[in-house]
């Protein structure tokens, strides 16, 4: 029979997809995980991963094995919490998925500034293009642009947020004025690559009515750094902007662009405590970064 350690290690790989993964995820060692993965097999006398060159991929049994196991893991939480091992302070490692715009340019301050007053936490940003599945685990909760089509999840508006086009100023000296969208024509505009697009809450260049731009990425960070090096023209947070001075908005007055960050949890997640503290204070540190960084803008 399986034991909380087993499934300790047996979540760190389902959630990594690999015993090198897990064993980061732990601090063991990835030959001590994979031991420990066949032996939890072999008690069990089931299959719960197919290995191959990609990785572990979770089998049937597996996948029935992942919702026990992270009722056990709540359950452990709900237990430390109950007898007061985690005091005053939170603690533990806590994994927050978010797109790459709001992972570079306001989570990793807003979580600084809440490990500072709780340096019991370890906290890991996941940066990726694409939507997160916090069924699988992939994260303890996540940032996202819209809310879930479907799912059993809980969702909590965090904050608006402006975005607004933006070139150097050493790009627009070099090139002729750009007094209406139609002038963009004349420009090399910077944007996401079109059939890369995971939410249609990105689609900036159908909103702002640009025709299919030279230089696309699938990252925000890629295209922030085209327009910061003076490359061309993009749509741009406005929270971004003042990490880059040198950037100045472009017919603010015509073209202005409003999204929407969420806040997105598993169901079960809300009798975990210390889940419930971490979301408040990053909703609430969100909120006020963004504030900050659109009136420097």
């Amino acid at each position: 029979m399986a034991d909380w350690d087993d499934l300790r290690i047996f979540l760190a790989v389902a959630r990594t997809e690999s015993l090198s993964g897990g064993g980061r995820l732990l601090k063991l060692d990835p030959a001590t995980v994979g031991r420990r993965i066949a032996k939890l097999e072999e008690a069990m006398a089931v299959r719960l991963f197919t290995r191959s060159a990609q990785g572990y991929a979770l089998t049937g049994e597996g996948l029935r094995l992942v919702a026990h196991a992270t009722r056990a893991e709540q359950a452990v939480a709900e237990a430390m919490q109950d007898v007061g091992a985690e005091g005053p302070g939170l603690s533990g490692q806590i994994r927050v998925g978010a797109p790459d715009g709001s992972a570079n340019y306001l989570l990793p301050q807003v979580v600084a500034a809440i490990c500072d007053e709780h340096p019991g936490l370890e906290v890991q940003i996941v940066a990726l293009p694409r939507v997160f599945n916090l069924s699988k685990r992939e994260a303890d909760m996540a940032i996202t642009v819209s809310r879930p089509a479907s799912g059993h999840l809980t969702v909590q508006k965090l904050t608006d947020y402006k975005l607004h086009l933006a070139a150097s100023r050493e790009y627009l000296a070099r090139h002729p004025p750009i007094l209406s969208v139609a002038d963009l024509k004349a420009h090399r505009t910077i944007g996401y690559i079109q059939d890369m697009i995971f939410d249609k809450e990105l689609d900036y260049q159908t909103d702002v009515g640009m025709e299919a731009v030279t230089l696309a990425s699938n990252s925000v960070s890629v295209q922030f750094n085209w327009v910061r090096t003076g490359a061309g023209v993009a749509v741009v947070h406005d929270f971004a902007l003042p990490a880059a001075p040198g950037l100045v908005r472009i017919l603010a007055d015509q073209v202005s662009l409003t999204r929407t960050f969420y806040l997105i949890r598993h169901p079960d997640d809300r009798r975990v405590e210390r889940l419930n503290r971490f979301a408040g204070l990053l909703a609430q540190g969100v909120r006020r970064e963004v504030a900050r960084l659109e009136a420097l803008a």
